[in-house]
């Protein structure tokens, strides 16, 4: 597999904000947003046995496989298997635009194309907002969580608009619920 790094930090997004994990972060992307805040194009050739025994070598027993976009990994589901053979709980970020393994434990789908979706059934659904209608993903995704997070542009003035936002949305929408890069707040990885 191509893998871009693989550390240990807090999560620091969506539902399991606070929990200490393990993330494998591979290489690639099938799409081009405009505000990806992650380096993903570099990475090295890994066996499932490497990444497996790398991950190992931390204590939490929580891993987030994300990316990039882990689904373009063809070994993804061998990784699944691997994972959860040396007792991890594996959660994935996608953008939902390809299958993936039906064996992992929580799918964290954060879709940039609607019209290219396909995970419309995720444990979680993360939109990252940027002003834009959410009457599409209400009516599109069933998911046991959702989340919405301000999208951080660079610009000060746009995130607290963009904050305010989502605070407006959620205050009067409740299914849903703020999540915020709590890793960035708190100057962690």
């Amino acid at each position: 597999m191509r893998i871009n790094e693989i550390f240990c930090s807090i999560q620091g997004e969506g539902y399991f904000t606070g929990t200490p994990s393990v993330f494998i972060r591979t290489s690639g992307c099938n799409l081009q947003c405009s505000f990806c805040d992650t380096s993903h194009a570099s990475g090295e050739d890994m066996t499932i046995d490497e990444i497996v025994a790398s991950a190992a070598s931390y204590p939490p027993r929580h891993v987030v496989v994300t990316g990039g976009e882990p689904s373009l990994q063809s070994e993804l589901p061998q990784l699944v298997d691997s994972l959860h053979k040396e007792g991890f709980f594996v959660q994935i970020e996608t953008n939902g635009t390809r299958p993936l393994p039906v064996s992992i434990d929580w799918v964290t789908c954060s879709p940039k194309q609607l019209s290219k979706t396909l995970i419309l059934h995720p444990h979680e659904l993360k939109v990252v907002y940027q002003a834009q209608e959410m009457t599409p993903y209400e009516q599109l995704f069933d998911a046991q969580v959702y989340c919405l997070q301000p999208c951080d542009t660079g610009d000060t003035r746009l995130n607290d608009s963009l904050l305010r936002g989502v605070i407006d949305y959620v205050l009067s929408h409740p299914h849903w619920r703020l999540s915020l890069q709590t890793h960035k707040l708190i100057g962690v990885r």
